[in-house]
Order: C-alpha cells, then structure tokens, then sequence
C-alpha cells in the first residue's frame, strides 16, 4: 500500500530542486525528513513538507503503520509553467526571462 502527497505550482525551478530529490530515492523517510531539515535549500524546505504530508497521509490509512518501515518509493520533480517577464536591454530591445515553476509528487510505502 502507497500514500502520495503532490505539491504544485511552486516558485522554484525543476532542475535546482531534482539535484535535491535524486538523493532522496529509496531512503527511509525519517532519514529523508533529518536530510532535509539540515539542508538550507528553498527546494529542501518545499520537498520536506511533501514529504511530511505523504508519510501523514499513509499513517491516517494505515492506523498500525509502523514509521521506521516507511520508505520513499517514488519521487517525481516536474516542470510547470513559467511566468514570462521581460527585461529592458540595450537599444530599445527586451530579452524575456522566464520564472519557472514545478511540481513535487512523492510516493511512501513500505518496505
């Protein structure tokens, strides 16, 4: 039996937050939740609260669960779409940049 819990829409982009999710597979989630806890990361802080609510999510279904079996099976970092501001340059000209978003999608299990 798998919990997920999914985070969309937030300000960050993909790729920054991936380099964090990539460690993050397979790893128990009480490790995963004291990794996060000590990374500074703005992607940190927004994996650790998917985390956490995934890991709520499967102990409100499984009233026995144990926590220290808990294991993160699947983690998904997606992009979403990007805000587009532009930015005055030289000559009268605009170059656009582009605010990226993404969503967060994990997935607890057992082991």
């Amino acid at each position: 039996m798998t919990a997920k819990a999914v985070a969309k829409y937030i300000r960050i982009s993909p790729y920054k937050v991936r380099r964090i999710a990539n460690e993050l597979r397979n790893k128990r989630v009480i490790d995963a939740e004291s990794y996060l806890t000590v990374l500074t990361n703005k992607g940190a802080l927004a994996i650790k609260k998917v985390v956490h609510s995934a890991r709520t999510n499967y102990l409100n279904m499984d009233k026995n669960a144990d926590e220290e079996t808990l294991v993160i099976k699947k983690i998904n970092i997606d992009g979403g779409p990007s805000f587009k501001r532009f930015h005055p340059i030289s000559r009268g000209r605009a170059s656009r940049i582009l605010k990226r978003t993404c969503h967060i999608l994990v997935e607890v299990g057992t082991v």
